[in-house]
């Protein structure tokens, strides 16, 4: 039976029947001859990601090649979780040349690596522990994270950028303290350096930062230290690492969720996995030499599925995040509160047109949905009530939440003295190899690490190297921080409905954001605009445009109301209050692209609703309210509890689930 699998760009369809029998089987994307050791193999896969006529294969495909995976013919790798480390292994290991699959429960970049303080730091912190404690360990540590940081910038130039972030200090200690060690860093940053480092005096530091307080704990602004660390879009970077893993040969599956591990008994292995697809309840099992378990703080259940007794990796820690409008902070600088009253470090940060800041660290349960607590929301609020002389008022949080860092331990060792450790790649039963721990610094170096163990376990053959150190995502081979202007001036018109040539609304803004946010194929999503009648904005303030939802589902994998406003956009990390604005017409976008009936349109606002409840932003307890009172009337939005519930019937599988 040939299956169609429909390839859409810029609105174009190109149809590309797949293979017969329903037995697809997942292919490398570059044929051997046209591999090589070195730069020709590089030349080879950037050729096959930068191509701008490449379209990633459609979601059904990807499924077939999964279910292609047999026992006389698996995978080489299985990799289980979409998140940073996840979508790295799978880019690392099939641009290597080997055939690779990757799962997710939910969405790339569903939990923990959507949730980040948006830093790509360089080790600062390190050093001062490598200087007071003498200790070459964490030295090393400061050369990794500057390297990392590179090369996660100059590989994703488009979603990444350099920030200045200011340390304000009241007395004179604080200043050489501070100059001091920045230099130091500097010193030891060499060529890896972003900017370096410099002394502002109170009345710079001021008019840099309008809003920092002149006095503190009783005492005078004697000036302030600053320093250049990375910033990121962390989902919209973990997204494009699974679209270009995609793009090299590796089939990535999101809302697929393991079931169950496949073990040989003879051999005492695992062999593959069981996996369900929560949109369409389908369950089938693919089988790899090695399976690769990147699920994150739900590596430990995973785990468990192979050995009930497995001792846990996971120390799982709180860290929460809130967003303030863009009046706190200046547009350009960061400011880092270096210690507060218990100790901890806070960061407020220009992010997106918003100010976000956090975080906090504290032990909690591991849940899918992780939610922030009242007093970690004021904890942030105090900390950096301190620091600026404007009035800091929980009504100003336009958005809060919550993720989970998988602390890591490693199982074989004979104490705890390993939970310090960058991250954690163990293989504590044959063919199941874990990677945990980490931070998005260090993601590609974790990735890296993870498929030579895989490597190493399954005897496996790869046709070249590593290649991700120098290897630009999708987007981002190319791109020019000026190439916004083109964009701006091509695509100031559309076509409506009736055809008709109209004014649209690609303002510098919609154009720098398309720019940042697509990379070399911001041109994509802006023809859909000026040709599709999908130009305007979705939410008021912000300049996410209707065309972006038609793209990502044509182009992204996006799924549901919920990957495109907290993953693709980051809506709801910015303010839920718009996100839930925006929410009827990304549902009525999304249904024409996946021919979702009414009953889907009511399940996905109802699942929206609630994720949207998880962030805690000052009106969310209105906006509840407001979901809950007839708002949403009329059409499609009418009914919307008894809809939903109708959908859930229909589609048991996709509410009752067994988690990882």
């Amino acid at each position: 039976m040939a299956t169609a699998i429909h390839l859409r760009r810029l609105g174009a369809a190109a149809v590309v029947a797949t293979a017969a029998s329903g037995a697809f089987l997942l292919q490398p994307s570059l044929s051997a001859s046209d591999r090589g050791a070195g730069s020709s193999s590089l030349g080879a896969v950037r050729q096959r990601i930068s191509d701008p006529n490449a379209v990633v294969p459609s979601r059904a495909a990807q499924e077939a090649a999964l279910i292609g995976a047999s026992a006389a013919n698996p995978l080489d790798i299985l990799v289980i979780g979409g998140g940073a480390t996840g979508c790295g292994v799978a880019l690392d290991a099939t641009t290597r040349g080997l055939r690779v699959g990757l799962v997710e429960r939910e969405d790339f970049s569903s939990g923990t690596s959507s949730r980040s303080t948006k830093l790509i730091h360089g080790g600062v912190r390190y050093l001062e522990k490598a200087v007071f404690n003498l200790d070459y360990g964490q030295l090393k540590l400061v050369f990794h994270a500057l390297e990392e940081r590179k090369q996660v910038i100059d590989n994703a130039p488009h979603l990444c950028h350099a920030l200045p972030c200011m340390t304000p200090c009241f007395d004179w200690f604080e200043v050489v303290y501070y100059w001091m060690g920045l230099k130091m860093y500097d010193l030891v940053a060499a060529l890896r350096l972003l900017h370096v480092s410099r002394y502002y005096s109170a009345q710079e530091s001021v008019e840099l930062f309008p809003t920092l307080a002149r006095k503190g704990n009783n005492k005078s602004l004697k000036g302030t230290v600053v320093y250049y660390d990375g910033q990121m879009n962390d989902a919209r970077l973990n997204v494009g690492l699974a679209c270009t893993a995609a793009l090299a040969g590796a089939a990535v599956l999101n809302h697929a969720e393991v079931v169950d591990l496949l073990k040989d008994e003879a051999s005492n292995r695992t062999i593959g996995a069981r996996i369900r697809d929560n949109l369409s309840g389908k369950e089938f099992n693919t089988y790899a030499k090695v399976v690769v378990n990147a699920a994150g703080p739900f590596c430990d259940s995973l785990r468990k599925m192979t050995d009930q007794d497995a001792k846990p990796m996971i120390c799982p820690s709180s860290g929460v995040h809130i967003v303030l409008p863009d009046y706190y902070s200046p547009e350009g600088m960061g400011l880092i509160v270096p210690k507060t009253k218990d100790g901890r470090v806070v960061f407020m940060l220009p992010w997106l047109g918003r100010t976000i800041a956090g975080t906090t660290d504290s032990n909690t349960p591991i849940t899918l949905l992780p939610e922030p607590h009242e007093d970690e929301i004021q904890f942030i609020l105090d900390a950096i009530c301190d620091y600026l002389n404007v009035k800091v008022r929980r009504t100003d949080v336009l958005s809060a939440w919550s993720g989970i860092r998988p602390l890591a331990t490693d199982p074989s060792a004979k104490s705890t003295e390993s939970i310090s450790r960058d991250h954690v790649v163990c293989e504590d039963y044959p063919g199941l190899v874990t990677i945990t721990g980490g931070k998005w610094t260090t993601y590609r170096g974790m990735a890296e690490d993870a498929v030579n163990a895989a490597i190493k376990s399954g005897k496996l053959t790869p046709e070249n190297g590593c290649l991700t150190s120098k290897l630009q995502i999708v987007g981002g081979d190319g791109w020019d921080p000026a190439s916004f202007t083109v964009i701006a001036q091509q695509y100031v018109r559309m076509k409506n409905s009736h055809g008709k040539v109209v004014p649209g609304v690609m303002d510098t803004a919609a154009a720098k954001h398309l720019s940042h946010a697509y990379g070399t194929l911001a041109e994509r999503v802006a023809a859909i605009a000026q040709n599709e009648n999908l130009g305007k904005r979705l939410a008021h303030g912000y300049p996410f445009l209707e065309a972006e939802v038609a793209y990502c589902a044509r182009n992204e994998y996006c799924e549901s109301a919920i990957d495109f406003i907290a993953r693709r956009s980051r809506l709801a990390f910015l303010d839920t209050d718009a996100a839930s604005r925006a929410l009827p017409r990304v549902i009525e976008i999304l249904a024409t692209e996946h021919n979702w009936d009414d009953s889907r349109q009511k399940y996905e606002l109802e699942k929206a609703k609630e994720f949207l409840k998880t962030f805690k932003s000052s009106k969310n307890a209105q906006f509840v309210h407001s979901f809950f009172t007839g708002t949403l009337t009329g059409g499609i939005f009418s009914g919307l509890n008894s809809g939903a519930k109708e959908y859930a019937c229909h589609t048991q599988h996709m509410v009752i689930v067994t988690h990882l």
